[in-house]
């Protein structure tokens, strides 16, 4: 089942809440797991209110010493798997990367979110030489604006979109008041009360076409995957 790896080594790029996002997305689908394995636990404070999804179990990561059987554990359970990663460039980074299907990166349109970035780039090159597997992954924009850019947002996205080498997600994860509120309020985005949360209609849009396009990148590297081995 797949493993769907959040990880920056820079804390505040947006990957609890695209983690959560996700999960709470695929869970509409079929059964989900996500593996809070970030030292503060936000996804394990959020689960504990009331409105998490019955579809939706999180795993509480005590340290890396866990880790691993925690993705087995729950890859035999759910279809899908999500891992939350702490915002450091650790031991456990590594043993989750090493495990996942898809990797994705989350950055602001900032160069320290871009440098950290990078970093995670490269430690999955390192993990792939180890593994001696190819572990895909894309980087996601996040907090982004949803009318005008600025220049170094601009210069920063496109130094990403452009490079033949990066894959990078065509969505990108909007600033919603919507997406901070779940931490707050709880419970998942179709939940909340539109009289109280601005701009859900557009939120709701937003995280579907995230959903679609992870579950399509998920599909295609499938497929490479089973041509490569027929080959």
């Amino acid at each position: 089942m797949p493993v769907i790896t959040f990880a920056n080594s820079k804390g505040g790029s947006g990957k609890t809440t695209s983690a959560l996002l996700l999960a709470c997305a695929l869970a509409e689908l079929k059964p989900t797991t996500i593996i809070d394995a970030d030292p503060r636990h936000p996804v394990t404070t959020w689960g504990k209110m009331d409105g998490k999804p019955d579809n939706l179990t999180v795993v509480t990561n005590d340290s890396e010493r866990t880790i691993l059987d925690e993705i087995e554990a729950a890859s035999e359970k759910d279809p899908f798997v999500i891992i939350d990663l702490e915002g450091t460039a650790s031991r456990l980074m590594s043993y989750a990367i090493s495990q996942s299907d898809l990797v994705i990166i989350p950055l602001k349109e900032q160069q320290q979110d871009a440098m950290a970035a990078l970093d995670v780039i490269q430690e999955i090159h390192r993990d792939m030489k180890a593994t001696r597997r190819k572990i895909p992954y894309a980087t996601l924009f996040t907090q982004s604006k949803a009318a005008v850019k600025s220049r170094t947002a601009k210069h920063i996205a496109m130094q990403f979109r452009e490079n033949p080498k990066i894959d990078c997600f065509t969505i990108e994860i909007f600033e919603r008041d919507a997406f901070a509120a779940m931490f707050t309020i709880g419970g998942t985005i179709r939940d909340m009360n539109p009289s109280k949360v601005g701009g859900l209609d557009k939120a709701i849009l937003n995280l579907e076409g995230f959903r679609d396009e992870v579950i399509a990148k998920l599909r295609a590297n499938r497929e490479a995957q089973a041509t490569s081995e027929v080959a």
